[in-house]
Parts: C-alpha cells; sequence; structure tokens
C-alpha cells in the first residue's frame, strides 16, 4: 500500500473545510437577506416608493381646467380641517393599491392638502360613478368597522359622528364643491407594489368606508389617499412602520409624455439630501393645521425683488402665507401680491406679446383670472426666484412658469389670482401648486417639521426606481452572490 502524502491530505481537508464554511456563510447570507429585505419594506423602518399616475394624458396643466371648478377639495369652513388640494385638471396625480383579503385595485388622489383616506364601499347610495368596480367590505376577511370608543374615531373631532361608545365610528367630509363623502372608519390590510416591483404589505391602515359620496368627482378617481400632517394621515399611521413620518415626491413636468409616471417615497430613504438642498420650515396655523404651511417672503423676477407684503398692505405679509400642496395644479397668490408680480412680469415680456387677463375657469370670475399672452410659443420670461424663510431660495424658468392653454393654444403665466372671497384664508394664503414643483424632489419631514427642496430630473429619477434601504437595491445582494459563488469555484480546485 502506498503511503499518504500527510501536505497532500491537509490540503485537500483545509480545501474542503473552506468549501464547508463558505457554502454556510452564504446559506446564512441568503436567509438573512430574505428576512432582512421582507422586515425593512413591512414592518422594520425600512422606506419604499411608488408610482404616481397623471391622470388624464393632455400635456398642459391646464387642460379642461376652464371646465372645471379651481378649488376642487376645499372643506366648508366650519370644518376643521379646511383641506386644499386637488382641481379637476391634468395635475392630479392617481397612486394604486390593494386593500382587503383577497386584495382589490385601488386607485385614489395623492393628496398632500387632506388626512382622510377614504374609497367608496358597497353598499354606496347616491355615490359618483366610477370606472372599476367598488370595494365590497363584506368580501373581505381583514376588513373590521372601528367604534366610537376607538382612539381613531377621536381623531375626527368635528367630522365624526358617536352617539354610543359601541356603535360604528361614522364620518362626513364635505367640501366647498358639495362633493362629500359620508361612511364609517375601518382598519384594513393595504398592499402596494414599490417602484423596484417589491410587494409592500401594511395591516391595520386606518381608512374610510364610503357608503355615500358625491360631486364633481371623476370616474377615474376610486378615492384619497389623505397624506397630510393630522393623526389619520396614510404617512403619519406607516411612519413608525416604514423609519419616521416623512416622505417625498419628484414630479415630472406637465409636458413630459404622459405615459411617465412620478415618484412617492416614504419613509427611510425619501430623505431630500445633497447639494442645492434648501430648507423651509413648517408653519403651525390653526385654520390648516394638517396642511404644509410655509412663508413665502417674496418672489424676484428678474432683477427686480417683490416683497409679498406692500407699504398699502403690510398686514398681508405673516408667517404661514403659503401651502404647499401637490394636488392642486396652479399656483395662487394673494390678490394683491398677484397684481405686484404680474405688473413687474409684464414689463420684462416684450410688449409685442399684448397681455391679457382670461377667467380661470371659463365664465366664472370668482374663480380668478390669470394673465395670457397673445402668442403660441413660450415667452420666454424672466426666470423667477421663490424666496421662502430661512433664506430658501426656488429658481424658475421660463418653461416652468408658462404654459399653453390647449383651448386658445397662447401662453399663460402659471399663478393666478386668489380674487374668490373667503376662499383660502379670505384671501391672505397662497397655495404653491404643482405646476411650479415639476424637476424639484420635495421632501415633507413631520418630525422635523420642515419642507425640503432640491432640483432634480424627475423622469430619470422615476425610472431609477427608488428606496435606500437594502431590500431596495437587488443588485448589492446578486454582487455578493457572485463573491460567494466565485469563492465556492476557486476553493473547489
Amino acid at each position: 500500500m502506498a503511503a499518504t502524502n500527510p501536505i497532500s491530505t491537509f490540503c485537500h481537508l483545509h480545501k474542503y473545510h473552506c468549501s464547508v464554511v463558505a457554502i454556510t456563510i452564504f446559506c446564512l447570507h441568503l436567509v438573512c437577506y430574505s428576512v432582512i429585505a421582507a422586515a425593512d419594506i413591512n414592518n422594520n423602518n425600512g422606506g419604499f416608493s411608488a408610482h404616481l399616475i397623471r391622470r388624464t394624458f393632455p400635456n398642459s396643466p391646464f387642460y379642461n381646467h376652464r371646465k372645471n371648478k379651481a378649488f376642487r377639495r376645499l372643506m366648508v369652513p366650519d370644518t376643521p380641517e379646511s383641506p386644499l388640494t386637488i382641481d379637476e385638471v391634468d395635475g392630479e396625480h392617481l397612486m394604486k393599491f390593494s386593500i382587503g383579503t383577497p386584495p382589490v385595485d385601488i386607485y385614489a388622489v395623492a393628496d398632500t392638502g387632506s388626512t382622510l383616506l377614504w374609497t367608496q364601499c358597497e353598499p354606496c347610495d347616491g355615490c359618483y360613478k366610477m370606472k372599476r368596480a367598488m370595494f365590497d367590505p363584506k368580501m373581505s376577511s381583514t376588513y373590521r368597522n372601528l367604534s366610537c370608543s376607538t382612539k381613531e374615531c377621536s381623531f375626527l373631532e368635528d367630522n365624526g359622528f358617536c352617539l354610543v361608545p359601541n356603535m360604528d365610528c361614522a364620518y362626513y367630509y364635505a367640501y366647498v364643491d358639495d362633493s362629500i363623502s359620508k361612511g364609517v372608519l375601518a382598519k384594513e390590510t393595504f398592499r402596494l407594489t414599490s417602484s423596484f416591483g417589491d410587494p409592500v404589505t401594511l395591516e391595520d391602515i386606518v381608512m374610510g368606508c364610503g357608503h355615500n359620496n358625491s360631486g364633481d368627482i371623476s370616474e377615474n378617481q376610486m378615492g384619497v389617499i389623505g397624506l397630510g400632517r393630522g393623526p389619520l394621515s396614510f404617512v403619519s399611521q406607516i411612519g413608525p412602520q416604514v423609519g419616521g413620518k416623512k416622505f417625498s415626491h419628484c414630479l415630472v413636468p406637465t409636458d413630459t409624455d404622459p405615459r411617465t409616471a412620478s415618484k412617492i417615497s416614504f419613509g427611510y430613504g425619501s430623505e431630500v439630501l445633497g447639494d442645492d438642498v434648501v430648507t423651509t420650515p413648517m408653519v403651525d396655523k390653526e385654520l390648516f393645521r394638517d396642511q404644509y404651511v410655509v412663508t413665502l417672503e417674496g418672489v424676484t423676477v428678474g432683477n427686480e425683488f417683490v416683497p409679498f407684503s406692500s407699504e398699502a398692505n403690510l398686514t398681508l405679509f405673516e408667517k404661514g402665507n403659503m401651502i404647499v400642496d401637490s394636488g392642486t395644479t396652479l399656483t395662487y397668490l394673494p390678490q394683491d401680491f398677484y397684481d405686484r408680480v404680474v405688473t413687474q412680469v409684464i414689463k420684462t415680456v416684450d410688449p409685442i406679446l399684448e397681455p391679457f387677463n382670461s377667467n380661470v375657469v371659463l365664465d366664472d370670475p370668482t374663480q380668478g383670472t390669470q394673465l395670457c399672452f397673445n402668442t403660441t410659443k413660450n415667452p420666454k420670461g424672466p426666470d423667477m426666484i421663490m424666496h421662502f424663510e430661512g433664506d430658501a431660495k426656488l429658481k424658475l424658468t421660463a418653461e416652468q412658469v408658462f404654459f399653453e392653454d390647449p383651448e386658445t393654444k397662447l401662453y399663460c403665466f402659471g399663478m393666478v389670482n386668489t380674487s374668490r372671497s373667503g376662499a383660502i384664508g379670505d384671501g391672505q394664503v397662497g397655495l404653491y401648486g404643482n405646476n411650479l414643483q415639476g424637476n424639484f424632489l420635495i421632501g415633507y419631514d413631520l418630525d422635523t417639521r420642515v419642507v425640503s427642496f432640491k432640483p432634480a430630473d424627475c423622469i430619470e429619477m422615476s425610472s431609477s426606481g427608488g428606496g435606500a434601504n437594502i431590500a431596495s437595491h437587488p443588485s448589492s445582494f446578486f454582487s455578493i452572490y457572485y463573491f460567494y459563488l466565485l469563492l465556492i469555484v476557486i476553493l473547489s480546485f
């Protein structure tokens, strides 16, 4: 019998043990990755991103706006929330998610101006017409109504109706255009698909199950997903699960291919960081306590700074004079401020273009007026800078400020006045609409109470996926996978 070589035997044993160790580490890594990926998205402070779909396809933000009400989601003055969001125009962004078990797809308006998340539910008497079938709570095994004794019901305040503690918690939301939603508060399982295609499951989300909904509401809308500051908003509810009560969105410009979706991110990874970030503090106002209220100090038009207040109206300026609202298409300014801004814009645009005033809503001057020019090309007016509190300066180009009216094919200024009496804080508060938010990454942090802005290519960001957690980076997993595979192959020889 030939003698064995102890050195050779040692080497084989060494390779064998190394291979076993490498395979074991790889298997442990695979298991840990799977657990962490699921936990990061669903349960353990991991954020996620999703897409926002534009409701209509025309490229201009003024699409059909002349035939619709300007302040679609303003709640009536005697309600505690007074959310200001959606007007019936191209600026609406729908967020797709599923509710119930088995899941039912819902397309709801992503609304930074209100807090309640609601959808139409069977049975539904006097409801508005929808293109898709509505949610039937009786068919879901995870649905349950909330009683009047729950803390969630108390968050409704004057919007809730309860007679005895053990009855179902009823809500009633009314808006100035006579749109209403009435129903019961409930908890349900929500499911979304992240922008990377990962499943996101959120349990026990409080929602309104609307059994009586009517008004000037599009048949494409199946409800509203409230993203405001209140405790019932989607952002507030999922905050503990995703790494904080914060979110950000990057809206593609309104002249982008309508098939291109915008992007919204929640929790960890949604922070607006890096160079060129400017931040302004949120302001608490009783009338708009659930909205993202900030302070606009003025606007620079060309080389001229136009302050928010004037010598003739010193009381106009106060902290909390502008609401940042992704659901309203145009930007609304108080009348005195608007007049001074428009005067400066006219001075800087070629006078041959013949400026004139036009109604924001066709045949209804009470909804405000807008400045238009007798040209079918962008008038290429001056760059503008919005000056927010905290030295937060946002530079806007002529492409962001001027838009083509599809009815007249003429170009109009993207800021209008709030001449409608009492519409927005008695005409003393403006709305920073989504026509000026395109190609900005805008972050809302409810914990630190700030709004952040950063110039961005939102089209590229929409196609790049999202989320900064480990589950949102499959490439990092596959690189590790190939490393271990290569190590095992090497040790086998």
